[in-house]
């Protein structure tokens, strides 16, 4: 499928290398015969691929983001594929200074300024703002399927519990803007002090900005109060920022709850490590 897609694309490739840490896409990055990297990305599924699709659209010229270079819709075998151009620099690690933090903070704020196009009507990215809490509702019961055959009947029980608990204490929700749904480190990519752009958009949807902190605050804002703190300038630089500490408790335990089912639809062995540090995070909300 690689060799096709490549020669579909018209591409002289000198070398390919699997992409790690790609859950929604399998991701090549190909070097050609002039010395330029390029990327293809193809979605494991055709809304995933849809999703992509429109996302590039919608944020070109206004977030930045890799350019979309040339697609193919796929076909019985393949739900489609990508041409990417390259972002440089690498993943976002909590070793930065606090003037990356603040272009992160930025960049965030560029995307969830993003609103539903009101002369378009989409077929892959969906505007769930309307009906948030089912929206979140639905999401969380659905994993409660895979976790409930993985902790104990008690964690089980008191989840169940504590989500509908923090469900009330939420406040309003905050948009509709453009969310990625997985804003997190491995998705931003920085070049020294530099960050190029955001990266991923098979989970995008227009809903409330309080679900994208989540994972950018368990894997970076929460290693730093300097970088927090930064982050925070910069987002607040572009547009206002909801008040993260009456929305984080019941996202952080939604994500560590939700997470521990997605391990169970991936693959719990492949996935062990992740799956312990989640029900480590569940235990520490719930008991």
């Amino acid at each position: 499928m690689l060799t096709s897609i490549i020669q579909h694309f018209g591409l002289e490739v000198l070398s390919t290398n699997e992409v790690e840490d790609s859950f929604s896409s399998t991701v090549y990055k190909c070097t050609l015969f002039n010395g330029e990297n390029v990327y293809l990305k193809m979605p494991f599924s055709k809304v995933k691929f849809q999703r992509e699709l429109e996302a590039y659209k919608i944020l070109n010229g206004r977030v930045a983001i890799p350019e979309l270079l040339d697609f193919w819709r796929g076909d019985e075998e393949c739900a489609g594929a990508f041409l990417l151009s390259e972002l440089k620099g690498k993943p976002l690690t909590s070793r930065v200074s606090p003037s990356v933090a603040y272009q992160v903070g930025v960049l965030h704020a560029e995307m969830h300024s993003v609103s539903p196009p009101a002369d378009e009507e989409l077929e892959g990215i969906k505007n769930e703002f309307s009906n948030w809490s089912q929206f979140i509702e639905e999401q969380f019961y659905s994993f409660a399927q895979d976790v409930k055959g993985i902790v104990d009947e008690e964690l089980y029980r008191k989840s169940i519990e504590k989500f509908e608990e923090l469900k009330k204490q939420l406040p309003a929700p905050d948009g509709p803007g453009f969310v990625h749904m997985d804003f997190r480190p491995a998705n931003i990519i920085v070049n020294n002090e530099e960050v190029s752009g955001i990266i991923d958009f098979e989970s995008v949807r227009f809903g409330s900005t309080e679900v994208d902190f989540t994972k950018l605050y368990r894997d970076f804002l929460s290693m730093d109060d300097n970088l927090y703190i930064a982050y925070k300038e910069g987002y607040t630089s572009i547009r206002p920022l909801i008040d993260l500490e009456s929305v984080l408790p019941f996202y952080r335990f939604v994500d560590a709850f939700n997470s521990i089912g997605w391990c169970k639809r991936r693959g719990i062995e492949k996935n062990a490590v992740f799956l312990e540090e989640n029900l480590a995070r569940l235990k520490n909300w719930v008991l």
